[in-house]
């Protein structure tokens, strides 16, 4: 299994039946396809859809029913559609128990940096702010470091930010570490990494799990 479909497995181990989530995009938009049969999650698209489903197939796209990134999606039996304002009513009362973002950078303390590079191209905030302080439960997904082999992982973010002292866990393609009041702790390992890479691509000081759990997914 491709490491980014095995960390989105992972995230979809924290949805626990019935919950109402946010998935945000990329990496993110895969955990709809690792809901277990039989469990009953509620995922919501802040463009005004709950019960959105997995991406729709080719040849079966229906241009009135997308998510947020007017991605052609599925719905499940008894969803319920809304305008944007009813949307972020929801997301802005604490409905949601679960959002899923992906990150650029994560602050030891919790903040999140996911929507701009400076001298980049510059898509918008979004929903992202108001996901990410109101969501009770928020879930950073993120490649470990980035192109120039830079940890996203820091004491400190450098680029601008979306929210503080909002993650509460991190799913890189290397690592599942928990955001705690003393900073990160490694809980969990991918198969075929360890511990001292972790520590060596982390910039901040990181705590270890008595017992460190090692993904492996067939």
């Amino acid at each position: 299994m491709a490491i980014k479909e095995q960390m989105a497995k992972r995230a979809a181990e924290e949805i626990e039946n019935g919950n109402v989530v946010n998935l945000g995009f990329g990496i993110p938009q895969k955990v709809v396809n690792y809901i277990p049969e039989g469990k009953t999650v509620f995922f919501h698209a802040e463009n005004g859809i709950l019960g959105a489903g997995p991406a729709a197939k080719k040849g079966e796209e229906d241009p009135d029913i997308v998510d947020s990134g007017c991605v052609p999606i599925t719905t499940v039996p008894g969803a319920s559609y809304f305008d944007s304002a009813d949307s972020f009513g929801l997301v802005r009362s604490g409905k949601l128990d679960i959002t899923i973002l992906g990150a650029l950078e994560v602050a030891e303390t919790g903040d999140l940096a996911n929507w701009m590079v400076p001298g980049g191209l510059i898509p918008g905030m979004g929903g992202a702010m108001d996901l990410a302080k109101k969501a009770k439960k928020v879930i950073a997904i993120t490649t470990h470091t980035d192109k120039n082999d830079h940890s996203k992982l820091k004491e400190k973010c450098s680029l601008p930010l979306t929210a503080m002292n909002c993650v509460s866990l991190v799913i890189t393609d290397i690592a599942v570490m928990e955001v705690t009041r003393e900073g990160f702790l490694l809980k969990e390992l991918f198969d075929g990494h360890t511990v001292e890479e972790v520590i060596e691509k982390t910039e901040a000081p990181i705590r270890i799990a008595e017992n460190v759990r090692v993904i492996k997914y067939e």
